[in-house]
């Protein structure tokens, strides 16, 4: 009768330690878990950004559409920190500005002579930062962009308009 509850004692011992070391694989595979998926929505975060600016420009893209300065228009020499894009509605010329702005980038669609304020954009992804360099003469756009993570991303887009792009 005695070695009825050693087997006993050791069967349950064995079960006791094979959970445990259940419960550590869960915990291992779920601490793994969550940090892989931090990871691939902090690239996608950047991933996003980046394709959103590209394809902004490629939709925009034609002489004379795409610029660069501060948000009020004012220009250094194709710098900024706003992107401008022109176009025309019925003779009307319209801009989208995108561009950084209380920690989210953001969209701003108004007649091109509308007086527009920063807050007045469209949250469209949070960031850091966002910057623009555009080499008119050799229709080449560079984007900095500083995702929320702090990690920087840089796009540099050749414009099919070329030496057409504004300044």
């Amino acid at each position: 009768m005695g070695q009825h509850h050693i087997g006993t004692a050791a069967v349950l011992l064995l079960t006791g330690v094979f959970a445990v070391c259940v419960l550590l694989v869960l915990l291992t595979g779920a601490d793994s878990y969550g940090a892989l998926a931090a990871r691939d929505a902090r690239a996608f975060d950047r991933r996003t950004c980046a394709h959103y600016v590209a394809e902004k420009v490629r939709q925009a893209d034609a002489a004379g559409s795409v610029g660069t300065a501060d948000f009020d228009g004012s220009a250094s020499a194709g710098n900024g920190d706003t992107l401008f894009l022109r176009e025309s509605v019925d003779g009307v010329p319209y801009e989208t500005r995108v561009y950084w702005y209380g920690g989210y980038i953001r969209e701003l669609y108004t007649q091109a002579d509308a007086l527009a304020n920063p807050e007045d954009g469209e949250k469209i992804l949070k960031a850091r930062g966002l910057r623009f360099d555009l080499d008119a003469r050799r229709g080449l756009l560079s984007a900095e962009i500083t995702a929320d993570d702090g990690e920087v991303t840089e796009l540099a887009l050749s414009l099919r308009s070329g030496k057409g792009a504004a300044s």
